[in-house]
């Protein structure tokens, strides 16, 4: 065991002169002072320049997985986690820094999940770095949800057999976490928090919650896999997608990495035209008459106009979600298809297809949103 100093300046200091030394000489902290750091950040008893220092340093040198489930204790222990009265649930977390290059499908997911008797929560922010890209939230928002719920109001919507999903925003369910946007902001480039800050499970079912998430490069499966099973997941499903969501490629066979319980992870693969989609294109195209915004003023941040993005991904989405065939409808088919199969609500993924595709052409999914 670690011995942390108390006191939140000297406990900074100590980190800080080990872990921004530079490339040859910083050294790694234990899990302890991790937690203890990002404590003292989320309490804001840590000075903010020793806040950001922490966090931009941790990056620089690669954080270690202990420093990273330290980081991940701190959030857990300032998330307010609530229990569903449903048996099973299927958190579903994309990128909270959202899509630049594609409209999203995955925020229609939980409806289209409900539909099929899985209940299912998205979770996400407004806007965050490095990309400030189109969120869950906004989609959701501009399709006319309510994306304000508590915790606790989120949970009820998951046992109401009319409904069966929601969103839980980060301002709701981990206010300090979302207070540290602005200086996320500040520090620019990517941290630790990004990766973790999607695993704070905040709503569970009461035998079992289910984690599922993207990326986009190699490394990440096993790191975000231990964040889950730290986090209490009782397994994770952790996509190769699009921009890092959990939507794979339409056009191209793709990867996948699973675990359930204490059996180890394993990689999988999915292939769409074994399922019966058909495309040309990766994912959701943006329309080509959608305003562009520079808002940020860097290259990452480059992107469409947030709102006009949002409207037409959720007028895209509720339309898949009524039955119109496209590249909307086959991405719901395609993920909603790994997570049946995941869950074991299909005994394969072709079955977990049909399965998707026959709640979409039903269109009753859509009054799950409307």
């Amino acid at each position: 065991m670690t011995d942390v100093p108390q006191d939140p300046q000297q406990l900074m200091h100590s980190i800080i002169q080990r872990i921004a030394t530079g490339p040859e000489f910083s050294k790694n902290i234990s899990r302890q002072e991790a937690e203890a750091g990002m404590r003292s950040i989320l309490n804001a008893s840590a000075d903010p320049v020793h806040a950001a220092i922490f966090l931009i340093a941790l990056r620089m040198k690669r954080e270690t997985m202990e420093e990273n489930l330290g980081i991940h204790d701190a959030i857990l222990a300032c998330t307010e986690r609530v229990t569903a009265a449903v048996d099973e649930v299927v958190d579903i977390a994309d990128p909270y820094d959202g899509y630049a290059r594609c409209l999203p499908a995955a925020p229609f997911l939980p409806p289209l999940l409900a539909e099929l008797g899985v209940p299912a929560v998205n979770h996400g922010v407004d806007a965050v770095g490095p990309k400030y890209g189109v969120t869950a939230r906004h989609v959701l928002r501009a399709a006319g949800v309510n994306v304000d719920l508590s915790p606790r109001d989120a949970a009820a919507r998951l046992s109401d057999p009319a409904l069966g999903w929601a969103y839980v925003d980060q301002a709701q369910f981990c206010k300090p976490l979302h207070e540290l946007i602005a200086l996320r902001q500040r520090i620019v480039k990517r941290q630790a928090v990004t990766t973790i800050e999607t695993e704070a499970k905040p709503i569970a079912g009461r035998i079992r919650t289910h984690f599922v998430t993207g990326y986009v490069h190699k490394p990440y499966p096993p790191i975000y896999a231990a964040l889950a099973r730290n986090a209490g997941f009782d397994s994770a499903l952790i996509i190769r997608g699009v921009e890092g969501g959990v939507t794979p490629s339409l056009r191209q066979a793709g990867r996948y990495t699973a675990y359930h319980g204490a059996n180890p992870e394993a990689e999988f693969e999915v292939d769409p035209a074994t399922l019966g989609i058909v495309q040309t294109i990766r994912a959701v195209p943006l329309p080509d008459a959608l305003p562009k915004s520079d808002l940020h003023g860097d290259e990452v941040a480059l992107m469409v106009d947030v709102k006009a993005t949002a409207q037409a991904a959720a007028e895209a989405g509720l339309a898949a979600l009524a039955g119109k065939r496209g590249a909307t409808y086959d991405s719901l088919a395609l993920v909603a298809a790994m997570i049946l199969h995941h869950v074991g609500k299909a005994a394969s993924l072709a079955e977990g297809a049909d399965l998707a595709r026959a709640a979409l052409d039903s269109g009753k999914a859509l009054a799950r949103v409307q």
